[in-house]
């Protein structure tokens, strides 16, 4: 396997030293395509235990799919192929973590609640270990899968105009290199269907707000992308599921851009992209 992260015990040395899966996947596969960003993987720390610990996709996942978004932007110069190779690599993420953990939700792995203080210290006692096992488990497995789809032929790859995340990131004032990144998240990452991209994408832009304003404090759960939540919270009613919200799967790229250009998820898109941090 070609990979810079064959030396044993790396990712658990990173992950260690970060505090979160979220921000260790961001930093290991940012810097196994040369495009590490402190303030991008920062970002994702709020990411970590399934969005805000409310135990949806792993973090693994968040971060790791930021970063094939990063790599993505850089490989071509065009928007609409970017977003949708972004998409494309992170199903293939999606797809080995499955092979390699027993879910993709953060509670179902680590058997804990977050939210609950008993159940949160019984984590750090005894399961914390198995998120550091999985994580070195993975992260090769994770590099394989992003190379393997990022390495598409360009050209024969459908663009897509737009997808849930990357249009909240537009309508916050975010640049095209920040849009490409999260395009992954999009349809509950890779369109498996799960908890809302378009939240994690929110979260994490607003984070970066945040960051600029407060460099010295940690960005996990902070106040910006707790806000973020709420605003989602009460706009869905409480519903997180992305497959729930929309009423369906999409099945490819395309469909799942038609559906946001034909006004699909538009109120939740705008209240996202309204709330100020």
């Amino acid at each position: 396997m070609d990979s810079t992260i064959a030396v044993n015990n790396d990712a658990k040395k990173v992950f260690r030293r970060l505090g979160t899966c979220s921000r260790t996947f961001g930093y290991l596969l940012n810097r196994e395509f040369g495009n590490n960003s402190d303030i991008d993987e920062q970002a994702l720390d709020p990411l970590a235990g399934g969005i805000l610990q409310k135990g949806q996709q792993c973090g693994m996942l968040w971060g790791a799919a930021m970063a094939v978004g990063r790599e993505a932007y850089h490989m071509t110069t065009d928007h609409n192929i970017a977003l949708a190779l972004a998409l494309k690599a992170s199903q293939d993420l999606v797809a080995s973590f499955e092979a390699n953990a027993p879910s993709v939700n953060c509670r179902a792995i680590t058997r804990t609640d977050f939210s609950k203080k008993f159940q949160m210290f019984r984590y750090m006692l005894f399961r914390a270990k198995n998120c550091f096992n999985l994580a070195e488990l993975w992260a090769p497995e994770a590099v394989e899968a992003a190379k393997k789809g990022l390495s598409i032929e360009i050209n024969k790859l459908p663009g897509m105009r737009t997808s849930c995340a990357s249009e909240v990131i537009n309508n916050m004032g975010g640049n095209n290199e920040e849009m490409v990144a999260v395009s992954g998240f999009s349809g509950g990452i890779g369109l498996s269907g799960n908890a809302c991209g378009a939240l994690a994408a929110a979260i994490w832009k607003n984070t970066k707000k945040w960051m600029e304003a407060n460099p010295e404090q940690s960005a996990y759960n902070n106040p910006a992308a707790q806000k973020t939540y709420r605003g989602f919270y009460e706009m869905s009613k409480g519903e997180l599921i992305c497959h729930k919200i929309c009423g369906k799967k999409f099945s490819t790229p395309e469909a799942h851009a038609e559906f946001i250009s034909k006004g699909g998820c538009k109120d939740l898109i705008e209240t996202l992209a309204s709330i100020k941090v």
